[in-house]
């Protein structure tokens, strides 16, 4: 279809070839966006921006997220079959990651997509074996539950302790309407800024995530701290504390360099403490779940259990579970994974069951 579309066969994946054909054959706008040696970049943002014009830029992209799915996994994960076991077996990290979480290699089996219609294709293929389903139980929002631990601002707290959905919430408390006048785009910006909050996002970045002014995102964001001061208070104690020691700790002591805290660098300064307001919320997470991956197992060993722990995704673990066990392990994983430290708010465990890792009920 691309090469109908230009009259011309060419090499999709080449840059150059793909600008020259954009912007010479076929006289697209040229963006003001070079790439690497003043090349007009091919990027993804450049094509969206020319998608909605184009049916070429459009297949592109297209065909990039396809050529990806192929060789990343549709290639390469039947070439990783064991024969001895007829499965694929990932080898998990333990210091592979400077958040504390546990890495996946050859393959990573944490990649796996899941937002895509397509990418979830590829998750159907992770099947459990005969008379067993696959079981997952995910931690909710954990990383808010942490910041409103760590912060004990009232409104988070609260709000958690009650069982609200935070992000309306916070669209309510930015917008300045009821609840229940919030609309499923205010809850989308909230979302956005909730979870950017955690990441240090900027007005800049907010303003490019959910396609608003500048100006309007920074309004936002202030907004945001003027409702949850006790946010704002965590944050700037964070910096200043990490600022003095140049490292950060997780809940349960867990250390993380911070070096470039104080550079004279604005970029390596600005990372730095975006590093240092996130770790103690990711770090946390990460020792939370491997807390309850040893109960678990202990757990399971204990009562003699078939089930076993598959994976560990970020804040996800998957089983293989008989099915006559599939109730005893859904209770005993959301219990150990819920109860696994007493925190100023509950943790919030959610379980899905399915055939194959795509469909999970």
């Amino acid at each position: 279809e691309i090469y109908d579309g230009c009259g011309m066969e060419f090499n999709i994946s080449s840059p150059k070839q793909l600008g020259d054909v954009l912007f010479n054959k076929l006289a697209l706008p040229i963006p003001v966006k070079y790439g690497k040696g003043k090349k007009i970049s091919t990027a993804v943002d450049v094509l969206e921006g020319l998608a909605a014009d184009h049916a070429v830029p459009r297949l592109v992209l297209e065909y990039r997220q396809l050529t990806k799915l192929k060789s990343t996994y549709v290639d390469a994960l039947p070439a990783l079959i064991r024969a001895e076991s007829g499965r694929v077996h990932t080898t998990f990290g333990q210091t592979g990651t400077a958040t504390g979480r546990l890495s996946s290699t050859n393959p990573n089996l944490q990649n796996i997509p899941i937002r895509t219609e397509l990418g979830r294709e590829i998750r159907a293929a992770f099947i459990a074996e005969p008379g067993h389903v696959l079981l997952a139980a995910d931690y909710s929002q954990i990383e808010l539950r942490l910041l409103a631990h760590f912060s004990k601002d009232k409104l988070l707290v609260e709000a958690f302790r009650r069982g609200d959905d935070i992000h309306t919430l916070t669209a309510s408390q930015v917008f300045g309407v009821p609840p229940l006048m919030v609309t499923a785009d205010d809850r989308r910006k909230a979302k956005a800024v909730n979870f950017g909050i955690v990441y240090g996002l900027s007005a800049f970045g907010l303003s490019q995530q959910i396609g608003i002014e500048r100006d309007e995102a920074r309004r936002f964001i202030d907004a945001y701290f003027e409702k949850y001061s006790g946010v704002r208070a965590f944050i700037d104690a964070t910096l200043e504390q990490t600022r003095r020691d140049q490292k950060v700790r997780t809940l349960f002591g867990r250390i993380r360099p911070i070096p470039d805290i104080n550079s004279k660098n604005a970029t390596q300064r600005g990372f730095a403490e975006r590093t240092a307001v996130n770790t103690p919320l990711q770090g946390t997470a990460a020792d939370v779940i491997k807390l309850a991956m040893i109960r678990i197992d202990e757990d399971i060993r204990k009562r003699g259990l078939k089930s076993r722990m598959t994976l560990q995704v970020h804040d996800e673990l998957v089983f293989e579970a008989p099915e006559g066990e599939v109730d005893t392990l859904k209770r005993l994983a959301r219990e150990h994974m819920e109860n696994v430290y007493e925190f100023a708010v509950p943790l919030l465990v959610e379980v899905g069951i399915g055939r194959n890792w795509r469909d999970m009920e």
